[in-house]
């Protein structure tokens, strides 16, 4: 039985520009915009309670719906303006340090569902992985040139079949409350299981003045708490007192130039994984 999945991508701030998740890939084949409800503007959101937190303010509605499977990598593609994919641009400029965080809810139907109105469970963060300098997810993640922007994680292998969305943030913390809002993708996924793990709401599951989000961040950080619930079915790393790798996870040699917007053929061919 195949399952239906949106994907919900945030956007983040920049001082010099702003920054949004554009593109989606499922296992090394991108999708393009395809199956994204691309945000109206790259503007942030910075209110917590407001509903723009769950999926943007007044996304486009997306072109279809695209296929993954539980145990399935999907990476989200990051860039500052739209349809700029070219890795020789930042894309996130400016300081922007603070963790990446990547939810999903499951929903009666993908293409109408309601962010704002959806349980949503968290599936994979990154934030602080080095203390020795301190290194955040955005640096490794989205401000490397050498990753152009890519973000991958797993789907839950145990996932029950159905509509689901997927909404993947940045929370900038230069200026310590700037949380990314986000914008939607539709993912049709398979499989059979049957875990319906706890969830969160959006907004809701982030108070303002949650020590992950008001912190200053120019001061010595021995830990730092990443916003939200316990991720389901994998972990956090933990704060390594030794430089973080910062081998690039992705090849920019093969990066496209051109963002599809039609949902790609099955047994489409990938250029590899991130």
């Amino acid at each position: 039985m195949l399952a239906k999945l949106l994907v919900a991508a945030s956007l983040a701030a920049s001082v010099a520009a702003h920054a949004t998740f554009q593109e989606l890939w499922i296992n090394g084949v991108g999708q393009g915009s395809s199956c994204v409800r691309l945000p109206q503007s790259n503007s942030p959101v910075t209110s917590v309670t407001s509903d723009d937190i769950a999926c943007n303010a007044n996304p486009y509605p997306s072109n279809g719906i695209c296929q993954v499977m539980p145990g399935d990598e999907v990476t989200v593609e990051m860039h500052q303006q739209p349809d700029d994919r070219s890795c020789a641009n930042q894309a996130i400029g400016g300081n922007h340090y603070g963790p990446v965080i990547v939810y999903m809810a499951k929903v009666d139907d993908a293409l109408t569902a309601v962010g704002s109105s959806a349980n949503w469970f968290k599936v994979a963060e990154i934030g602080l992985p080095s203390n020795n300098p301190d290194y955040w997810g955005t640096e490794l993640l989205l401000l490397l040139q050498d990753n152009c922007g890519h973000y991958t994680f797993k789907v839950p292998s145990d996932i029950a079949p159905g509509n689901y969305l997927i909404r993947a943030e940045v929370i900038a913390l230069h200026v310590a409350s700037t949380v990314g809002g986000a914008h939607t993708l539709e993912r049709q996924v398979g499989g059979n299981g049957s875990a319906n793990p706890p969830t969160v709401h959006f907004p809701g599951a982030y108070s303002a003045t949650d020590p992950g989000i008001l912190i200053n961040i120019y001061q010595p950080l021995s830990t730092y708490t990443i916003p939200g619930p316990t991720p389901y079915a994998t972990t956090s790393p933990a704060v390594a007192t030794t430089p973080y790798p910062t081998t690039a996870t992705w090849n920019t040699a093969l990066q496209p130039s051109t963002v599809p917007t039609a949902v790609p053929t099955p047994g489409t061919p990938g250029i590899g994984k991130a």
